[in-house]
């Protein structure tokens, strides 16, 4: 039976590479590709899918929010997130939100058909760590966005690195010694489990799609 995908990233060799790789595995697919969330938007009202593969930062999204406004439009319609970020740290809010599954961009061949046919067939993809991750939230009531883990002095330093401050700017700031901010710098990064300032900065769009949906 003839399966309709749609493909939603921002990059050319993406969209292209994926194509192919699905096309190559499954000779029943009719694949469409968009490039941002406007155009996204578009195309569902006058096409039906069984299986949309989305990446989380298209120009226009809305992080988790675009999961509830797709399935608004088509609520049969499957969504797989496709991110450059890893699950164990980006994928619970995204399933939560109602995503069917979410899988690494760096994810071999491999994976990314297994990922595919599984939610073809089933519905669903949820890795071992994911599965692991929502347990852990559930049972120890941990919370879904990891910037409640930071003190109210760490999340003000956070902010003002994430709007391109650096640790002179913040110390003077704040009022605080230099080496304050690099002792709370150090601290965040290990609360988080980040190793750099782009990936505090993807945490701090994650947090704003979070609060979009309550």
């Amino acid at each position: 039976m003839q399966k309709n995908i749609l493909i939603v990233d921002d990059h050319l060799v993406v969209r292209t590479g994926v194509s192919i790789i699905l096309e190559e595995k499954f000779k029943y697919l009719n694949i469409s590709t968009t490039e941002d969330y406007k155009e996204t938007l578009a195309i569902l009202d006058v096409q039906k899918f069984d299986l949309i593969i989305l990446d989380i930062n298209i120009p226009g999204g809305k992080n988790t929010g675009m999961i509830s406004e797709i399935k608004k439009i088509q609520p049969f319609a499957k969504i797989l997130i496709f991110s450059v970020y890893d699950e164990e740290t980006h994928a619970c809010p995204y399933i939560v939100a109602g995503a069917n599954g979410y899988i690494n961009k760096l994810s071999d061949r491999k994976k990314i058909i297994k990922a595919v046919d599984t939610i073809l067939k089933t519905g669903n993809y949820l890795t071992t760590d994911i599965v692991n991750a929502l347990i852990n939230a559930s049972t120890n009531k941990e919370t879904f966005n990891p910037l409640d883990k930071l003190s109210k002095r760490e999340l003000e330093i956070s902010e003002l690195l994430v709007k391109g401050d650096g640790n002179i700017e913040i110390a003077n700031k704040l009022n605080i010694q230099l080496t304050t901010v690099s002792t709370h710098k150090y601290k965040i990064y290990q609360k988080l489990n980040i190793k750099n300032i782009i990936e505090l900065m993807s945490l701090f769009n994650r947090s704003i799609g979070l609060s979009n949906q309550n």
